[in-house]
């Protein structure tokens, strides 16, 4: 072995045991997090506990792990059990366990879910191209690539990078790779599945220190499971070399580590660990991962994890706080929501979604209120084409797993030439320079800041090209500062269908002073909610500027009788905001069944920019306890109302709008506008106080008529159905009075011979006859019901659904039926003839109708999400190429 390679074996066995991250034994020990106040010694506490010291947790302040023996109980808490019971007893002696803040027992759980599309993508689909053309793409294609020397074998093939058929599409980022801007000095650690760093894609940008195996604990987080590819395939999009190998990433000069997590069972503990691991040097962690996107889930980070976090955004890059990236969850099929996941509704998380190469919505991308921004991804019947395992090349990478490293790397871009940029400079970027798509798919709502906000597009599409242009004069914000409201108790019953309960809480400017709060960023709102069906419920949150949070959306998969439990809603739509009027709280039972809840309580939380960053303070770690004896701590009860508030419009998914472009051949891509986004007025006190603040009562039904007890929708539905079958009746009628006018006008007897019939006849024509005397009208009337005569009203109601006209020949086996069969007239042989020409004619207007109707839906095409075609958004064109 060289001894280079042996150096640098020892040096990653020296980190490793710096940072403590050592084999873990479950099977045959027990393992706990043990927080201790600074002053103790932790081998003291290990020799009270029975435990062994181990060390300490990562880089968590005095978080200590130790180990003992298997047993069926948790040690720690049953030792602090009995010395808070002595204590009691024998008084208040110092003791070393009243050093122990916090104890947690660590137990394996199932990794979390990888965020891949929920099925291949199938063939791409061409020829969508922009008013543009492809002609400008090409050429500027060919000139890059002769510029920058790019030999990657795919990378034409990488729309998301440069898109030549939707041209516009792309991340905007060629021009700043002619200007030396590629990523260099820029670290993004993937915490995943595991990292190919042997590569070729790879290897020469791997930064080894940065990285670490946490499902088989070592330094190498190589893949080892045969479906260890999606890590490979995250990192290929962000740093893959310009070589020869595949295609390249969006920043392919930056570092790039491996964070392995997602493989094996695993610890809080160590999940903990690998969020804060080498954060001086890590400067990106890209997470393509969480819960179930299963429409039913609702899970969040625990407690140490929550911590490693917050620990993370305070002290990781010496200060400045690292950047986590998350992508917002493909369960949009399933009706799920990204509310419903404790990571991408962090207030540390920059959550993006996906658009696919139309800039369209992919039918999987969740929507949700801590929607920050969206970027390219699977859809539109193409993937992300990009780095696989083994020196392969992967073309079916996608879902939001592919759009979270995509903006981690763009996000590299920014640091190279910023930084000294905090993790909140960061956000704010990404809100003031996303640019808005589909801006009438009826969504969108314009902020206090005069921006938009979507929330199934966040502020819009990331622009590499606009955020590092904003970046080079960005003037950074002040230090963090927050406001948190008292408990507000509700204590009433939710009642089912469009009502809801409303409860407002005023914020007042002195509140704010007191906070040392300026502006606001992200919202969160934690609540209660007891209910036997939690998917039946829907939270809005409205704010003094009448902006509209959709916090929780209803669920149809969820049938868990949990309600809300201390779980807590983000929202970003309310960046730049004062903060100062009525919040309103909308919480809405959805459904008209037998389950019922009642809202119990609720917390609103404001944070965002300090007045004076002299008094900005450190914001303390999250407990267990912080929730807790919501009836002791500072509360309030507030009246609560019932209102309706009018139900958002369905978005649909179109094309882009044109925007100014930095280049001037691009007609997607924005140009960058790096203002600071205080420079933005906002609403004055007195404009705020002069609104109301109640959310009013409407619906989508005049006052006058009535639900019935059910939700606007549906009767939307039951009056515009009655409506359309009221114009058919009268339009049938009509058409029938015009054609027996038509009728009786073209024939020249028509005017007379009905007329001229005496009762016998009259009857028999009417088919009342019995006798042998009537037999004769009879028909004659057989005749002319059988369309063996003039065209009857069974020909003229065929005509009303196949469009015929009255003057139409239709040739069936010699008979046309529009003509007069003069053998249907006369007497009792003409009966017979009669009855079988009604007959004949019957069947033909039957086998014609239904023809007809095959042939129409034949030309339909049915959007169906459960087909093998990808392009779900594109399903309901009519032209598929």
């Amino acid at each position: 072995m060289k001894l280079s390679a042996i150096a640098t074996s020892l040096g990653l066995a020296a980190l490793a045991i710096a940072s403590n991250v050592l084999p873990h034994d479950l099977d045959s020990n027990d393992y706990y997090v043990v927080h201790l106040d600074g002053k103790t010694s932790p081998t003291e506490v290990a020799r009270s506990l029975g435990l062994s010291h181990e060390g300490p947790l990562g880089e968590l302040p005095d978080h200590h792990l130790f180990v003992g023996r298997k047993a069926e109980h948790d040690i720690v808490k049953r030792e602090l059990t009995e010395r808070r019971r002595r204590k009691r007893s024998l008084g208040d002696e110092p003791h070393v366990l009243d050093s122990v803040l916090f104890s947690e027992k660590q137990r394996l759980r199932k990794p979390w879910e990888k965020r891949m599309a929920p099925r291949p993508a199938g063939p791409a689909r061409r020829g969508l191209f922009s008013d543009q053309g492809v002609d400008w793409a090409v050429k500027k294609q060919k000139d890059v690539i002769g510029t920058l020397g790019i030999k990657d074998p795919i990378f034409k093939e990488q729309w998301h990078l440069f898109n030549t058929v939707q041209t516009g599409h792309d991340v905007n980022v060629t021009g700043l790779w002619l200007e030396g801007i590629t990523g260099k000095n820029a670290t993004v650690a993937i915490v995943d599945d595991g990292l190919d760093m042997e590569t070729d894609d790879l290897k020469d940008n791997y930064y080894a220190q940065g990285s670490w195996d946490f499902n088989d604990k070592g330094p190498d987080p190589k893949p080892r499971l045969d479906d260890d590819k999606h890590g490979t395939r995250c990192a290929g999009e962000v740093s893959a070399g310009k070589n020869n190998a595949c295609g390249v990433g969006v920043a392919y000069d930056s570092r790039i580590a491996g964070l392995r997590i997602l493989s094996k069972l695993i610890t809080d503990a160590d999940e903990a660990v690998a969020m804060n691991y080498d954060f001086q040097h890590n400067q990106i962690y890209s997470c393509s991962w969480g819960p179930p996107d299963d429409g039913q889930s609702m899970d969040a980070p625990g407690i140490l994890i929550k911590r490693a976090m917050l620990n993370a955004v305070q002290k990781g890059r010496g200060g400045l706080g690292s950047i986590y990236v998350f992508a917002s969850g493909n369960g949009a099929g399933n009706g799920d929501n990204c509310n419903f996941d404790g990571y991408t509704n962090s207030i540390y998380s920059i959550t993006v979604g996906a658009v696919d190469r139309n800039g369209d919505h992919p039918y999987y991308s969740e929507s949700c209120s801590a929607n920050l921004v969206v970027t390219y991804s699977s859809g539109g019947g193409d993937s992300i084409h990009t780095t696989d395992v083994g020196n392969a090349c992967s073309d079916n990478h996608g879902g939001t797993s592919a759009a979270a490293p995509l903006a981690a790397g763009i996000f590299a871009l920014v640091l190279q030439i910023r930084p000294d940029l905090s993790w909140r400079d960061m956000q704010y970027l990404t809100v003031n320079t996303a640019v808005p798509i589909n801006l009438d798919s009826g969504e969108w709502q314009t902020t206090a800041i005069g921006k938009q906000f979507s929330h199934m597009y966040g502020y819009g599409k990331l622009d590499s090209y606009a955020i590092v242009q904003a970046a080079k004069t960005w003037k950074k914000v002040k230090p963090q500062a927050w406001y948190y409201s008292p408990w507000i108790h509700v204590n009433k019953e939710i009642p089912q269908g469009d009502a809801g309960v409303a409860v407002s809480y005023e914020v007042t400017q002195a509140m704010l002073d007191e906070a040392n709060l300026e502006r606001l960023e992200h919202i969160t709102v934690t609540m209660n909610i007891e209910h036997t069906r939690r998917g039946d419920l829907s939270v809005d949150l409205i704010s003094p500027n009448k902006l509209v949070s959709h916090l929780s959306v209803s669920r149809k998969n969820d049938e868990a009788r949990a309600g809300y439990d201390d779980w807590t809603f983000m929202s970003v739509v309310h960046w730049g905001e004062t903060g100062v009027g009525n919040w309103t709280i909308v919480v809405k039972d959805t459904q008209i069944n037998s389950y019922n809840g009642t809202f119990t309580d609720w917390h609103l939380k404001l944070w965002g920019e300090a007045k004076d960053a002299s008094k900005a303070k450190v914001l303390p770690m999250p407990t267990e306890e912080d929730d807790n004896n919501h009836a002791i701590i500072a509360t309030t009860s507030l009246p609560a109302t019932t209102t309706t508030i009018a139900p958002q419009p369905i978005a649909t998914d179109t094309k882009p709008t044109t925007a100014v472009s930095d280049h001037p051949n691009r007609p997607v891509n924005s140009k960058p506008t790096p203002t600071d986004a205080s420079s933005t007025p906002s609403p004055t006190s007195d404009e705020q106080s002069s609104e109301t603040t109640t959310p009013a009562n409407s619906t989508w039904l005049p006052s006058f008529l009535p639900t019935f007890g059910k939700s606007a929708a549906t009767m939307v539905w039951v009056y515009g159905s009655a409506a359309l079958i009221g114009v058919f009746c009268i339009s049938l009628a009509v058409y029938f009075y015009l054609a027996r006018r038509k009728r009786l006008r073209n024939n020249p007897r028509g005017d007379y011979e009905f007329e001229l019939l005496d009762e016998e006849e009259a009857e028999g024509l009417a088919g009342g006859g019995s006798s042998a005397e009537k037999r004769g009208a009879g028909g004659a009337g057989g005749g002319l019901a059988g369309g063996g005569g003039k065209r009857t009203r069974g020909g003229e109601l065929y005509d009303a659904f196949a469009g015929g006209s009255d003057d139409e020949d239709v040739d069936d086996g010699g008979v046309y039926r529009d003509r007069v069969d003069e053998g249907g007239r006369g007497s009792g042989s003409g009966s017979g003839s009669g009855s079988a020409s009604g007959a004949n004619n019957t069947g033909r207007q039957t086998s014609a109708l239904r023809s007809d109707s095959d042939d129409e839906s034949g030309h339909h095409v049915v959007g169906d999400d459960d087909d093998d075609d990808e392009s779900d958004s594109d399903d309901a064109r009519p032209l598929r190429r």
